[in-house]
């Protein structure tokens, strides 16, 4: 990693071609670029979780520190490539007048005709879709579950100023549950008259799978609370008996349904890399999520 110091991005371009040229490779296969907004504090955990999914998506990471506003207008950066990465990153702490400007930085060094994602760890902005950083992108990411109080609160305010392009990590930990859930209608063409999903009382995630569940299958849903960790069982009550899903330990699930021997199934949590990469691999619009945004909104506002 090279260190600029009071630099600006004309010169972090330059040295990205300079660590290409280093490497012995002018072209490094790159197929994205990736803007991660974030604190200090988390700077280096969420660099991490990129480098990993980078493993997946070779991409041009851009991670952009933004300091307070206060003092001196100024732009330092590391820039390199390897290390672990599979494509090329830079580091872009900005402090002073410059943090209102950031997109004036991260523009010029977006790789040309490809796609842009953006990820805020924590500290999304209101509408992720009208931030300047965020118009930059087709994709961006936020993470309700980071957010420090309020994670319900923070999902649902998402749902509400959701646009196409938007997503929440809190909707990519259910992939394994829908599937699952999906399995077993399946297998059991029966008819669904209700359901539960029993979570911690502050999971995002439980939130949205209720909507998805009365989205798909128009039934009411009962969230119930529990211990957690994260998600801890959906029942689908159906005119043969109930089927179950139950994940008391965060890993290993029992598979139950009438009639038939239980069975273990791996549910493991997943990490946030193995989440960022799963996000990354589609950057077109996620019909389903949408309609389960504008679902949880309704179900919200009948509550009022």
């Amino acid at each position: 990693m090279i260190e600029l110091l009071d630099t600006n991005a004309s010169q972090i371009a330059a040295e990205f071609t300079r660590a290409r040229a280093r490497a012995g490779s002018p072209a490094m296969g790159m197929v994205m670029t990736l803007i991660i907004v974030v604190d200090e504090d988390d700077a280096d955990d969420a660099m991490k979780a990129a480098r990993a999914a980078s493993h997946e998506h070779p991409a041009r990471v851009l991670g952009v520190v933004l300091g307070d506003g206060r003092g001196a207008a100024q732009i330092n950066a590391q820039v390199g490539t390897g290390s672990g990465w599979s494509g090329e990153t830079a580091v872009i702490r900005l402090s002073g007048e410059v943090v209102k400007h950031a997109e004036s930085v991260v523009l010029p060094l977006l790789l040309p005709d490809s796609p842009v994602a953006i990820w805020w760890p924590n500290h999304p902005p209101e509408d992720p879709a009208g931030d300047p950083l965020g118009r930059l992108a087709q994709r961006r990411i936020t993470d309700a579950a980071s957010a420090t109080r309020g994670k319900t609160t923070a999902i649902h305010h998402q749902c509400r100023v959701y646009t196409p392009g938007n997503t929440d990590l809190a909707w990519t930990r259910l992939t394994p549950w829908r599937a699952l859930l999906a399995a077993i209608l399946d297998q059991r063409p029966v008819k669904v008259t209700s359901a539960s999903v029993t979570a911690e009382r502050i999971s995002p995630s439980a939130d949205l799978l209720a909507a998805w569940l009365v989205d798909r299958l128009r039934i009411p849903v009962e969230r119930k609370n529990s211990q957690g960790p994260g998600i801890t069982e959906v029942v689908l009550h159906t005119n043969q008996g109930d089927a179950r899903i139950s994940r008391p330990d965060g890993k290993l699930a029992v598979f139950s349904v009438p009639d038939r021997p239980d069975r273990p199934v791996a549910l493991k949590r997943r990490d946030l890399p193995e989440l960022l990469a799963e996000e990354l691999r589609r950057l077109d619009e996620d019909d389903v999520y949408a309609e389960t945004t504008r679902r949880l909104v309704a179900m919200e506002g009948k509550k009022k």
